[in-house]
């Protein structure tokens, strides 16, 4: 293991993969499901289906529904670009709820702030999340984009609304001179408004605890994700509940510390075979079933 007290080796992640699964038993047992001490919602990140949605958004939104999704986050909005009074009427003729959206660091600054205020609260769409930035990563100028966050937090928070950044893996990088992570220091820079929503897989994959990182920032895990992931070396399926993602210690923390309401699946991989329609769906009933819904 490294310096830091949150990187862990592909063992160690094992390790407290299975030990976590022992907890987890241990609570269930004691105090019933994970899901009736709170329940934040399942939604879907429809960056999952991208072909679909390209090809077909209506039909593609009727499946999500039809599926048992309770809300969806969006990754572009295609034949409803600026109609978010439409869109909204179409998810509400489904019974979709919108969990979220991911949005460039653009559109958080400047005039261009009060043009997506608009168009979220039209659709009912509170976290407004930054999926990347190459200035995270970045030494001199990561400073400067919690500083962005910070001011757009600042605004949108009398509307009820809250802004965000998704890792991927080289968020877990170290920055030189402080010897943290680029993920410890944007939050640490950055106000508890602003939401840390981890992609746990993404994490898992870094070689990083997302248990860990939840805790460590109480109430800032608003909305995670849920990405299946399969660390190099193990056996397992990309699905959730048969990878490598310690999931019920995970939801655990969530419910304990992490202020989450919704767990959004982002199904990435699909195996031969399978369609991104048939993977998403083998991983919402495996989130279902660990957490007992």
């Amino acid at each position: 293991m490294n310096d830091s007290r949150h990187l862990l080796s592909r063992r160690d992640c094992l390790k407290l993969t299975a030990a976590g699964c022992v907890l987890h038993a241990w609570t269930r047992a004691a105090a019933g499901p994970v899901s009736a001490v709170a329940r934040p919602g399942i939604a879907l990140q429809l960056y999952s289906i991208r072909d679909d949605c390209a090809k077909d958004f209506d039909r593609a939104l009727d499946e999500v529904a039809r599926m048992g999704f309770e809300a969806v986050e969006f990754a572009g909005y295609h034949a409803y670009a600026g109609k978010a009074a439409a869109l909204r009427k179409r998810l509400d003729d489904l019974g979709l709820k919108v969990a979220g959206t991911h949005i460039g660091t653009g559109t958080l600054q400047g005039d261009a702030l009060a043009e997506t205020i608009a168009f979220h609260q039209a659709l009912g769409c509170k976290y407004l999340i930054v999926p990347g930035d190459g200035r995270f990563a970045d030494p001199e100028k990561s400073r400067e984009l919690a500083e962005i966050f910070n001011a757009a937090a600042e605004q949108l928070k009398p509307q009820g609304m809250f802004t965000g950044y998704h890792n991927h893996t080289g968020e877990f990088q170290k920055d030189p001179q402080s010897g943290k992570t680029y993920w410890e220091l944007f939050a640490e820079r950055t106000s508890p408004d602003v939401v840390l929503q981890q992609d746990v897989g993404w994490t898992v994959a870094a070689g990083v605890d997302p248990v860990a990182m939840i805790r460590q920032y109480p109430q800032r895990s608003k909305i995670i994700h849920c990405k299946p992931t399969v660390v190099d070396g193990d056996s397992g399926q990309p699905f959730i509940g048969q990878d490598s993602v310690p999931w019920s210690d995970i939801f655990q923390v969530c419910v304990e510390v992490g202020g989450t309401e919704w767990y959004t699946v982002e199904q990435e991989t699909y195996p031969p075979g399978k369609t991104p329609m048939e993977s998403t769906r083998l991983s919402l009933q495996g989130i279902r079933k660990i957490l007992g819904r």
